[in-house]
């Protein structure tokens, strides 16, 4: 397989999907470079599952073209997939099993050499040895999130999808996948990830796009966002400490702790 470096690991020119007269895309444009978060911005019924569902050949878009680790999402349907994992808004863990156990078995569907040590080194990647023995159905949420995101990165994908991850996840479970995220893209995995939080899109994304009624109406990094509207001025401003600056403190806990 032939990786396009220069290219965006994303490309979306022109996407459109509707349902009879419902009109859910109307022409997205946008690019993801290589290596970076892209959060997709949006209210419920926004569109970015949609979206994600297309640009993981789970469904076809009506017009328009997409690119996904330089292959067309409609005409190399198959190299797509096996370049990228989805992840999506509820995990896709099987309780009965442990979390060993689940890796290993998306380590043979992956058709993967020595699933066992596969599964290992993603236990130990993502803080889950010691859990690794019990069953997914004892995990927190939190720890099942991240078991789900582990399953998503056997076989080592470059491009990730990641449809609204941290939806119905407690403030603690959810700062856990945060790490998780920042730390797959400090290695060099493409990300793509879909929320209707503020604060999530604001702490992890290199770049934002905000999807509404199925159309971007703005495309930037943080910092290009905020200089669309005037400062306001002030003569003082007394520092607060964040609510994540609170909780972290009195909970004094980290995104490794496996209780």
């Amino acid at each position: 397989m032939t990786t396009r470096t220069r290219e965006p690991a994303i490309s979306v020119r022109g996407v459109t999907k509707s349902y009879q007269d419902l009109h859910v895309l109307r022409g997205v444009d946008f690019d993801v470079p290589a290596g970076s978060i892209f959060a997709l911005l949006g209210s419920n019924g926004a569109g970015k599952t949609t979206l994600v569902r297309i640009l993981s050949t789970l469904l076809r878009a009506d017009t328009g073209t997409a690119t996904v680790h330089g292959f067309d999402v409609s005409t190399a349907p198959g190299e797509v997939r096996r370049s990228i994992s989805l992840t999506g808004q509820f995990a896709a863990v099987d309780g009965v099993l442990t979390g060993r156990e689940n890796l290993v078995l998306v380590a043979k569907l992956r058709h993967l050499s020595n699933p066992g040590a596969v599964a290992d080194d993603m236990l130990a990647r993502f803080s889950l040895t010691d859990a690794g023995n019990r069953r997914a159905a004892t995990y927190s949420g939190g720890m099942r999130r991240r078991l789900d995101i582990a399953m998503s990165l056997v076989g080592n994908p470059p491009v990730v999808f990641l449809d609204e991850p941290t939806t119905g996840l407690d403030p603690q479970a959810r700062i856990e996948v945060w790490q998780t995220v920042r730390q797959l893209a400090k290695d060099g995995t493409t990300i793509l990830l879909t929320t209707q939080y503020l604060d999530e899109a604001e702490q992890l994304a290199d770049r934002i796009a905000i999807l509404h009624q199925g159309t971007i109406i703005q495309n930037g990094t943080l910092a290009e966002l905020k200089q669309l509207l005037p400062t306001a001025k002030v003569e003082y401003v007394e520092k607060q400490p964040t609510l994540e600056d609170v909780f972290l403190a009195l909970v004094g806990q980290t995104a490794g702790d496996s209780r």
